[in-house]
């Protein structure tokens, strides 16, 4: 076998890459405790060009984690603190007038970067929320009828609290249907947090990631030799069909008044294919689609309200209809 290329068939270039992916979980681990799972969502996201939406109670490290992500795959991050007064032109960027020349210019705002953490998203009204809508699906933003590229790779990491509803604005489905995932940020296991409080007890600050030993250990290079990789990876005409089953399964479920559209097929689709190629596989097998099936369709549903008060979630509707649809042989 030539020395250039893996047991799945991938060149060196595509192992190479796999394994600088592969190391920022070491990286990460070294400010941010126990999320693994988090952690692998946002590179699948990345390998997909996807977006995630973050969801747990404050202080489980979200926003740690977004930043600690950034800086050791060398990327440019920043944060935007959704409020109620926030405007479209603070996120986007808008024209300023220059006494000077006499002109208008257009100042960036803050989605002209690599990673966005768009903290608190369901806290802005809806004219706020809809102004990344066209970032996230066109990677651009058109100021005064003037599209201007945003910066590549370009990922929106937002997050929301699950357990506050006062003075909040639930993100439409229509916006929740263009996030790639939604991660579910859970409270630490018991040792995990011991092992938190450790750290801090030891002089840990979550500011300074340089003095915690956070360096990048990959960077955009990688991230395109992995895209090119996961692009090649093989989906038979059967795992195909069975990420529909699974999608339109979802449609008739009588505790959804909304299931899984085309386009969160397409995007499980998708995951499923960087989650292969993460394993170091260039074909997708059924595990791939149920490993990757609960964050890339958890948020496309929507729950019947009887259902609801009745306790049924999304994961249990999804779970159950994993547990149902036939898996190819």
């Amino acid at each position: 076998m030539d020395p250039t290329t893996d047991n799945a068939g991938n060149t060196g270039g595509s192992a190479a890459a796999r394994a600088s992916l592969e190391a920022l979980r070491a990286e990460i681990a070294k400010a941010v405790v126990g999320q693994d799972p988090a952690v692998t969502g946002l590179v699948v996201a990345l390998l997909c060009r996807g977006h995630v939406l973050l969801e747990g109670v404050p202080g489980v490290a979200k926003t740690l984690l977004v930043r600690t992500l950034a800086s050791a795959l060398e990327l440019d991050t920043k944060r935007v603190q959704f409020t109620p007064d926030l405007m479209p032109s603070d996120v986007t960027g808008s024209l300023v007038y220059d006494t000077r020349t006499a002109e208008f210019s257009f100042q960036p705002g803050p989605v002209f970067t690599n990673l966005l953490l768009a903290d608190e998203i369901n806290r802005t009204p809806p004219k706020t929320q809809s102004s990344l809508l066209e970032a996230m699906e066109e990677r651009q933003v058109t100021v005064d009828g003037t599209p201007r590229p945003l910066p590549e790779p370009f990922l929106v990491a937002a997050t929301q609290n699950p357990v506050e509803y006062e003075g909040t604005y639930p993100l439409p489905e229509a916006q929740l249907d263009r996030f790639l995932l939604k991660l579910t940020i859970p409270l630490p296991a018991r040792q995990d947090e011991i092992d938190i409080l450790t750290r801090h007890a030891s002089g840990f600050d979550p500011r300074d990631l340089h003095a915690a030993g956070v360096r990048p250990v990959a960077g955009p290079a990688d991230l395109d030799a992995a895209r090119t990789a996961v692009a090649k990876t093989t989906v038979s005409p059967e795992i195909t069909a069975y990420v529909v089953d699974i999608c339109r399964a979802t449609r008739e479920s009588p505790s959804l008044t909304l299931g899984v559209s085309p386009r969160g097929a397409t995007a499980l689709l998708s995951t499923s294919r960087a989650w292969a190629w993460l394993t170091g596989r260039d074909y997708v097998i059924p595990d791939d689609v149920k490993a990757l099936a609960l964050p890339t369709l958890r948020h496309r549903v929507q729950l019947r309200p009887e259902a609801e008060m009745e306790g049924v979630t999304a994961d249990s509707v999804i779970n159950a209809v994993l547990a149902h649809v036939p898996v190819p042989r």
